[in-house]
């Protein structure tokens, strides 16, 4: 297991040198230098020198790529990709273009992120699965194809509905939760009941369905006719069988995106005032400030092979059969 996990980190090093290779490309190909020191500095009455002072501050006067006025390994180190990127694969995130560190950002605002994307992790799952289990205990019926009708028009409907909706309904016509904002501690329990509440029903006819889908073809299996010709009951198959025969479908799905719950949602936590990280992203986005927005393009794509690593070890966990070659 330990040189598959070494495998696994030395292909990662490739991978997150392109990431950054090409967010790097992208952001400056839509923004120059000029533009970022313009956006921070105020379009109107600002100066070539403030905007060269700005530059100067920050190391953005220099080359992106290739440095031509210097020599040797410089030519490459001394421009800005090198400066802006290496730093990451230290966890060393520098400050934004407004002067904040955001490395600090990061950790004060990982908490608030979960506290909305946890919730709405294990209670969705908890729900969906029982869901899908449901209809499939019920297959073939009317409750079923109520079931799966159901889902088809729930994951037809776009999440902004059902955000702008629960707004309405909840928080202005009934007054049961705040629209939005957050608090710290126990006070934060009223501002996360709406969003939580919404998050789950947003995603239960897409996640129902699937897993539906899973437990039946599980259903056509040998070992279930086993299962029922040994007398068990169908509540058990399901249950004791079919479910754990499920897991490694089910964690190709849920393990991966455990580890981007610390990112947040960009959506929720926009409409509901959440500070977490997700509205971090969306308000460096549209400062135009570069070094926030690589440091979390970074940061996802670390997660995210963490999150394929996990998945990879998990399928181990639930089915002997698997080795690590």
């Amino acid at each position: 297991m330990i040189a598959y996990l070494l495998r696994r980190l030395l292909y990662a090093i490739p991978i997150l040198i392109g990431v950054n290779l090409l967010t790097f490309a992208l952001f400056f190909m839509v923004n120059t230098p000029d533009d970022m020191a313009r956006m921070q500095l105020g379009v109107k009455r600002v100066t070539p020198e403030a905007i060269e002072d700005w530059k100067r501050e920050r190391g953005y006067d220099r080359p992106l790529f290739v440095n031509a006025s210097a020599e040797g390994g410089a030519r490459f180190t001394d421009t800005i990709f090198f400066d802006k990127s290496v730093r990451l694969f230290a966890f060393d995130f520098g400050f934004s273009d407004d002067g904040r560190d955001i490395g600090r950002e990061i950790r004060e605002r990982m908490g608030p992120s979960l506290a909305i994307a946890l919730p709405v992790f294990v209670l969705g799952l908890f729900a969906y699965v029982c869901a899908a289990l449901l209809l499939v205990f019920f297959r073939q019926t009317p409750l079923d194809l109520a079931g799966v009708i159901a889902c088809v028009v729930l994951m037809s409907v776009s999440a902004m509905f059902y955000i702008i909706g629960g707004q309405y309904l909840v928080s202005k016509a009934w007054r049961l939760a705040p629209i939005s904002g957050f608090a710290d501690g126990v006070a934060m329990v009223p501002f996360l009941l709406l969003p939580v509440v919404i998050g789950v029903v947003a995603g239960i006819g897409s996640s129902t369905r699937w897993y539906r889908t899973i437990f039946l073809d599980e259903m056509g299996r040998e070992y279930v006719r086993t299962a029922r010709a040994k007398g068990l009951s169908e509540m058990r198959v399901l249950s004791g069988h079919v479910l754990r025969n499920a897991m490694i479908p089910i964690l190709t799905g849920v393990v991966v995106v455990i580890p981007s719950l610390f990112l947040g949602s960009l959506l929720f936590e926009s409409f509901f005032g959440i500070p977490g990280l997700g509205s971090y992203t969306i308000d460096a986005i549209n400062a135009q400030d570069f070094a926030v927005v690589r440091a979390m393009v970074f940061l996802g794509s670390v997660l995210y092979i963490v999150g394929l690593v996990l998945t990879d070890l998990s399928y181990a966990w639930v089915d002997p059969r698997v080795r690590f070659a």
